[in-house]
């Protein structure tokens, strides 16, 4: 199982009628593999977790690990504000055979510390599957602090943090609180080549869907300590890293692999498509990241 470099965040494909579209979702899998993705993140954000019903999100992710077949890793994202639920959904993930799962913290509700920490251990607790903390406040008006990390990485089955506040000073703290063996991931495209050259282990990344290949390699460069080489194949992404954020992840994301023909724009409420005023603004972005449309 490998767990450095560059994990997609994975879109959701769906038809025109909002049903998961799994042909295009097996061809988005395929691609990315041939790509050097080195892990795909099932149903997190950016597979719009939050409005596919409980059946769909155990079916796409067990659609995911069947076509994988253990040729890359596969986090399912499994998440959610219930610890009930969240629980429910670890389960259905190890059922179906995902190697990790990637939990956000409980959105909405503003746990506590003290709630964070029992929230994560209680699911660690109930389900024998590795686990990876994931921190953004931006969606979830939630900041799990360093402290609190440092904590949860003493359960043996909590691997990593996915840190996605894009404030690099918090590689340092975490790596003084957590064991040397603790997973460090990026969940800030726009800083995630300098987060992995701080000590980081690779990003779960948003562009890695619009540019598989050029992600991976970064990563890759940045892993092996090469700053110049990192840098040099992640500075024509970076209008794209700013851009795909231009309205609500996925909203943009999706909008430029239709443009690719990747997959339809298709989207589900009360998300929208990209309103016409930023096409202009993401397409070039794409062409300046060297991708045709």
């Amino acid at each position: 199982m490998a767990l450095t470099g560059s994990m997609v965040a994975l879109v959701t494909p769906m038809n025109e009628n909002e049903t998961v579209d799994y042909s295009a979702l097996a061809s988005l899998i395929e691609w990315h593999i041939a790509a050097g993705t080195q892990a795909i993140v099932a149903v997190g954000t950016t597979g719009e977790s939050a409005t596919l019903d409980m059946t769909e999100h155990c079916a796409v992710i067990r659609f995911v690990v069947e076509k994988v077949a253990g040729r890359i890793t596969v986090i399912a994202g499994t998440g959610a504000n219930s610890t009930t639920e969240a629980i429910e959904l670890t389960q259905c993930a190890k059922a179906a055979g995902a190697d990790a799962c990637l939990l956000v913290t409980p959105y909405y509700n503003k746990p506590t510390q003290e709630g964070l920490f029992l929230h994560h251990k209680k699911i660690a607790e109930a389900v024998d599957i590795p686990q990876i903390l994931y921190n953004v406040p931006g969606r979830t008006a939630c900041d799990m602090q360093p402290e609190t990390i440092g904590r949860l990485a003493t359960i043996p089955n909590i691997i990593g943090v996915k840190e996605a506040t894009g404030d690099l000073s918090r590689v340092a703290k975490i790596q003084a609180l957590v064991p040397a063996d603790f997973y460090l991931y990026s969940g800030d495209d726009a800083t995630a080549v300098d987060f992995i050259l701080l000590g980081g282990h690779g990003g779960i990344s948003v562009t890695a869907n619009v540019v598989p290949e050029q992600v991976a390699r970064a990563y890759q460069a940045a892993l092996a300590g090469d700053a110049t080489l990192a840098h040099q194949i992640d500075q024509p992404l970076a209008l794209l890293h700013q851009r795909l954020f231009v309205e609500a992840n996925p909203i943009p994301v999706k909008w430029a692999l239709a443009k690719m023909n990747k997959i339809s724009p298709a989207i589900r409420l009360p998300l929208t498509p990209l309103s016409e005023p930023f096409h202009g603004l993401v397409s070039e972005a794409m062409n300046q990241a060297g991708v045709g449309i």
